[in-house]
């Protein structure tokens, strides 16, 4: 397994967000996290990229830190820099072999070729998501934890990462919450609705 959870629970001091969450997820799983605002997707998908710690119950992921790929609510990029040099950076925290053949590939794939050089706070909301996907997917990681994915992705950002999704989702882990379950349950081997 790469993820196995046992009744985890998440408090903000008295505010409970997450109660009695369990799960399983095989190397090549792919779990669907359903539920309204606030019932705690992307505390879920914090808990599992390590960037917060369960208040009880058992949590465990059995990949190191850096074959985890991340895509948070928001882009989290760095908007002062042109895309190049966002991906260089993660490539070479990440230590990318072969990380400028490997950026060039994504940023051509996600159709952000011609504005490489462009910074990213000229960027639309559908472009910036489109690199943070590059960033999350950079290091051809073994779990993708996506949180929200097709958030400002017009149609044909959308089908991009439809393609994305498919070509992975046999070799890779995947937890993913999304408002729009329809979209990618083709792809799901379990499902996980918060209340």
């Amino acid at each position: 397994m790469v993820i196995r959870a046992r009744a985890v629970e998440k408090r903000y001091g008295d505010k409970r967000v997450l109660r009695g969450v369990g799960f399983d997820i095989a190397p090549d799983g792919f779990l669907l996290v359903t539920g309204p605002n606030g019932s705690g997707k992307t505390t879920l998908l914090r808990l599992c990229a390590g960037l917060a710690i369960p208040t009880a119950g058992e949590l465990e992921v059995t990949l190191e830190r850096g074959r985890i790929g991340y895509l948070a609510h928001e882009p989290l990029v760095y908007r002062e820099l042109s895309a190049l040099e966002n991906l260089d950076l993660y490539g070479r925290l990440y230590r990318v072999a072969e990380r400028r053949e490997r950026i060039g590939m994504l940023l051509e794939r996600f159709g952000l070729w011609d504005a490489r050089h462009d910074r990213a706070d000229s960027y639309s909301r559908g472009m910036l998501q489109r690199l943070a996907l590059c960033r999350s997917l950079l290091h051809d990681p073994d779990l993708l934890l996506l949180d929200e994915p097709y958030s400002g992705l017009d149609d044909e950002g959308a089908s991009l990462l439809d393609s994305e999704l498919e070509e992975r989702c046999s070799s890779c882990a995947f937890v993913v919450a999304t408002h729009d379950p329809g979209r990618i349950e083709r792809f799901a081997t379990s499902k996980l609705a918060l209340a």
